[in-house]
């Protein structure tokens, strides 16, 4: 018998503004294409994502730099994976990586959204969800120049920030080098 799996990946862990995204995804059909989201381009992830959608059960979990700053960034993975396995049942569970975050059940692989079809799926729902939101953000904030970066700390953000200072959609627990004042900073 076929034992279904619900594939796991996050989106936006390592920018230093907009939302985390997990994204659990169950695949009802078989979907061509699917690889790991960052390897596909945009135009790709996009046409990925309506057929996904189209042929799976999934679950999207965000979490805002408000909630990353309260409670830490594997707390929120943490609870992500709950609300996934909560929201989706499934015989298995396989996460991106190589950390459970102490969640019982759930199985992990290093490279597991580019070599298993479900992480595949879960990887582009949340890619293409997180930066969907980035660029709407982008509009709200447009001093910052989202669209350009996605959030990350590019040198481009980082002179954004220093100009502007922090927005409510920046993650303020990231301390940033060239944030940081110095004895020496002028």
């Amino acid at each position: 018998m076929y034992k279904k799996l619900c594939g796991i990946d996050e989106a936006g862990r390592g920018p230093i503004a907009g939302d985390l995204v997990m994204a659990g995804c169950i695949l009802h059909n078989r979907v061509d294409g699917l690889d790991d989201s960052k390897k596909l381009t945009p135009k790709r992830r996009e046409a990925l994502y309506e057929l996904i959608i189209k042929n799976a059960s999934f679950h999207i979990v965000k979490f805002s730099a408000k909630d990353i700053d309260e409670f830490g960034i594997s707390l929120c993975i943490t609870r992500g994976l709950r609300e996934i396995i909560e929201m989706l049942p499934c015989e298995s569970y396989l996460f991106d990586g190589n950390s459970k975050f102490g969640v019982a059940g759930i199985e992990t692989m290093i490279k597991a959204d580019g070599k298993i079809p479900e992480v595949s799926a879960a990887s582009i729902l949340a890619k293409v969800t997180h930066d969907r939101d980035i660029i709407e953000l982008g509009k709200k904030y447009p001093l910052y120049q989202l669209e350009k970066h996605k959030g990350y700390g590019t040198a481009l953000h980082i002179e954004m920030i220093k100009k502007y200072g922090y927005s409510e959609i920046h993650r303020k627990s990231y301390k940033l080098k060239a944030l940081q004042i110095t004895l020496f900073s002028s």
